[in-house]
């Protein structure tokens, strides 16, 4: 009878979550064949699953199995194979490489062309820089713990990331560094579940003395996977072991993530990388020119800079495609071959648009003062026509977040992604306001 219930359960709840969940957490499970007919028993491949289950399933599947059978109360958990998996040897990065010896991954190694000596300063990441190379001297010992670093694309976080694992391992070749990216973590602890190696995979960051981890967003709706990653940052924390992330927003914008996981990330020291300056552009481009041996003239790195601003991997992507015409054309560098170049790397460009002009046309079109958009004025109708206003700037013209928030009352440029995002939810949900947006984008266009 059993058997055909727990698999009439098995096919509810696979409707009921997602994919990845059901495969880690039910996939695995056996049923335990009995006569109790108030209770169903199964057998889960290992103890982390099973408390897993009990914490977070065992309502569900109790209450699932009662539509198909009242009388069930209770659900019981046993272990397949308690074996001593304490014992099996644990993946460290050493001085000289990583020593993959957790089967199912080879751990992405720190690359050592990304130290701090190499990373170039300016006002759009001194700051960064500096904490970077704090906990760099004093891992664990600065009040930088956990230290996350956050910006758009191509900006440098994970040279200043890997920076810190190359610094410290330098200096202190005992140190265990671990360094991944958090998708890296998220897909390696699906196979350890799979495996029955959920302790051999986690022993591995527990045990570090500096875990840099790349990429945090992307733990969004992996509630599991964040339960494993907390608990490991609590442990690292709690040994006054040092931590450095990365992600593409700051803590309080970061969405899908629990709460007390951003609140762990905001104990420490979190700082912004800006897309750099001209000046800064223009030393990016000499320190990579000299590096890939290239002669490039001053004017023609200002005509890059002025014409590349959006990152620092655009910028480096361009001396490689100079490099390579060169070689292969046994040319110099002339003004021609950059214009070349940049055409074919060139992506379409967003209009040249005042913020001035798009907050006239959303207050014309909502009917609203111009000043009380840019003011603090917290009425809803006000505070929607801002936020369309932040979201068009955003999309349309060439501004900075920061630009586009000093715009808008003196404004942080959090609160401009908090708008875009805001935006770009409510134009899913209602078809109404992404009209209006179309509309105005488009008389903006004219």
């Amino acid at each position: 009878m059993h058997t055909t219930l727990w698999q009439n359960v098995l096919s509810v709840i696979s409707r009921s979550i997602d994919t990845n969940r059901f495969e880690t957490w039910f996939r695995p499970l056996t049923l335990i064949h009995g006569d109790d007919p108030v209770s169903i028993s199964i057998s889960a491949p290992n103890q982390y699953i099973a408390d897993f289950l009990e914490q977070h399933y065992k309502h569900l599947i109790i209450s699932t199995a009662k539509q198909f059978s009242p009388e069930i109360e209770n659900l019981s958990i046993t272990i397949t194979n308690k074996s001593s998996i304490e014992n099996e040897p644990v993946v460290v990065t050493s001085h000289d490489n990583i020593v993959p010896k957790y089967e199912a991954s080879s751990f992405p190694q720190l690359n050592k062309r990304f130290t701090l000596d190499k990373f170039v300063v300016g006002p759009n990441n001194q700051f960064a820089r500096s904490a970077a190379l704090a906990v760099s001297d004093s891992p664990g010992k600065t009040k930088f713990n956990p230290l996350l670093i956050y910006g758009g694309v191509g900006l440098g976080k994970t040279h200043l990331l890997q920076s810190i694992g190359n610094y410290v391992l330098n200096n202190s070749p005992k140190y265990i560094v671990s360094y991944i990216t958090s998708e890296e973590f998220y897909l390696n602890f699906i196979d350890a579940i799979k495996n029955n190696s959920t302790k051999k995979f986690t022993a591995k960051f527990r045990s570090s003395d500096l875990l840099l981890m790349d990429d945090v967003q992307f733990f969004a709706g992996k509630e599991s996977t964040q339960e494993e990653f907390f608990y490991i940052f609590n442990t690292l924390y709690q040994n006054g072991k040092q931590i450095v992330l990365t992600s593409d927003l700051p803590p309080s914008s970061l969405m899908g993530l629990q709460d007390r996981l951003i609140s762990r990330f905001q104990w420490g020291l979190s700082v912004d990388i800006q897309p750099p300056d001209l000046e800064t552009r223009v030393a990016i481009l000499k320190k990579k020119a000299e590096e890939d041996n290239l002669s490039i003239s001053q004017d023609i790195l200002y005509y890059i800079a002025e014409n590349v601003s959006s990152n620092i991997r655009e910028l480096e992507g361009v001396v490689i495609h100079l490099l390579a015409y060169a070689s292969i054309t046994k040319s110099d560098v002339t003004i021609d071959l950059v214009r070349s170049v940049l055409k074919e790397n060139s992506k379409p460009q967003k209009t040249k648009l005042s913020i001035d002009k798009v907050i006239d046309k959303v207050a014309d079109y909502y009917k609203v003062p111009v000043n009380n958009i840019r003011e603090k004025n917290r009425r809803k109708e006000v505070a929607h026509c801002r936020q369309v206003a932040m979201y068009i700037s955003k999309i349309m013209t060439n501004n900075s977040l920061k630009t586009i928030g000093l715009n808008f009352g003196g404004r942080d440029h959090s609160t401009v992604i908090h708008a875009v995002q805001q935006i770009e939810s409510l134009k899913d949900k209602d078809t109404s306001i992404a009209k209006d947006i179309d509309y105005i984008i488009s008389s903006l266009n004219n």
